[in-house]
């Protein structure tokens, strides 16, 4: 499993700048990454939307989408990356969506989380099902997962 240190490190062999775009984990991603000692020469900024009033506001994510989609849906995780991305103007940026819990539906089960990995060549996505480990190993899961996928995009 990557941690922060080991991501940063990466982006610091780049030169690459991160941002990240939270919701069901409320910037706990950003706070990992500057839990190390010496971030600010790599993160950038991290933006908390947990709303979809501040999914759209401060990243673009269209109402179209939600619409369509849903919050928790891999079509808003691409909006929100591209978003952090394009607001920010870094190298990398690594969203995340998803139902945390307790609760969720038949369609959105509790644990599931969308993200979203944004450079300028380009967005992935991906939805994974933790399962209803219970909110904090939900968020612990997806910060650690999310962790992988920036460190994966660096090598």
């Amino acid at each position: 499993m990557a941690d922060a240190a080991e991501v940063l490190a990466a982006a610091r062999a780049k030169g690459w700048r991160i941002a990240t775009a939270e919701s069901c984990t409320g910037g706990l991603i950003a706070g990992a990454l500057t839990e190390v000692a010496g971030s600010s020469d790599v993160v950038e900024c991290g933006f908390v939307t947990y709303s979809n009033a501040a999914k759209q506001k401060m990243l673009g994510v269209t109402a179209a989408s939600l619409e369509a989609h849903g919050a928790v849906s891999e079509q808003v995780a691409r909006e929100m990356a591209q978003g952090a991305l394009r607001a920010s103007g870094v190298d990398l940026a690594v969203s995340v969506t998803g139902i945390a819990g307790p609760g969720g539906s038949e369609v959105k089960s509790e644990g599931m989380v969308c993200f979203g990995v944004a450079t300028l060549r380009g967005v992935a996505t991906e939805t994974v099902q933790f399962g209803a480990l219970g909110r904090s190993e939900v968020r612990r899961a997806t910060v650690a997962h999310a962790l992988a996928l920036l460190l994966s995009t660096l090598s």
